[in-house]
């Protein structure tokens, strides 16, 4: 099942099912790319908690070492955009970037999560778009000037439950249609169970809180215009503008 939460003709906040590009909700249905709704992240979470080089070919593209335990940093909820937004990054950057993510949905609250049940709290899957101001990035230790600025993290565009998404799932970004970034969620260093294990070690997650689980190889600058996909496998295609001041 696919879920889309948007705002309707009415200005209310609806969450429908998706079926074959059809928003459906109560004996209504719009078309998901049309001008009669807003497509909304399909989640408010009151944070994203984001891996950082949990793809060897991303570490090495990067000059780093893969970490010997998953690489957490935080992105807020002011970092939040949606499919079809038009994402305006900080001014006088010589180097934003787009960074592709399966993003896991947690479905309960939850703390100390073993990792064989990490799945039972698994709401389902969306795709992020994890831009990233390397500029300041470069030069500061926590990364809030880097990667969580407004509109840092485009979600959407519909919650996949686990059944539809492969555990060889494809994740891509596409950049005016050129395809930069081409990896598997089988590529993955640190799994999501683990993750999710890790993770509720130390702070407890949420309905609706998000772990984007790392980028492939492929990280590159986004211009003023730029028109950005962002596809995970059985979840679809999240799609954005990028604006630069």
């Amino acid at each position: 099942m696919k879920y889309v939460r948007f705002r309707d003709p009415a200005g209310a906040v609806r969450r429908g099912t998706l079926e074959s590009g059809h928003v459906h909700f109560a004996n209504e249905s719009y078309d998901l790319d049309s001008d009669e709704i807003d497509v909304l992240p399909p989640c408010e979470p009151s944070k994203i908690v984001c891996i950082g080089r949990n793809y060897a070919d991303h570490a090495d593209e990067m000059g780093s070492d893969v970490p010997d335990r998953p690489l957490l940093f935080l992105k807020p909820p002011n970092a939040l955009a949606g499919h079809g937004d038009t994402v305006t990054v900080p001014a006088g950057k010589e180097r934003i970037d787009h960074e592709a993510e399966l993003a896991v949905v947690i479905g309960e609250q939850c703390r100390h999560v073993p990792e064989a049940d990490a799945m039972d709290v698994v709401e389902g899957f969306t795709c992020m778009n994890d831009v990233s101001n390397r500029d300041d990035q470069r030069q500061e230790q926590n990364w809030i000037r880097g990667k969580a600025f407004d509109g840092a993290a485009p979600l959407g565009p519909v919650l996949a439950t686990p059944d539809e998404v492969p555990a060889d799932a494809s994740v891509q970004t596409r950049v005016n249609g050129e395809l930069r970034q081409d990896g598997h969620r089988e590529q993955l260093i640190f799994p999501i169970p683990e993750l999710i294990a890790e993770i509720t070690t130390y702070m407890t997650l949420e309905p609706g809180d998000v772990i984007a689980t790392g980028t492939p190889e492929g990280v590159g600058a986004l211009n003023d215009g730029d028109e950005v996909e962002i596809e995970v496998e059985g979840v679809g295609v999240l799609e954005h503008t990028v604006r630069v001041p």
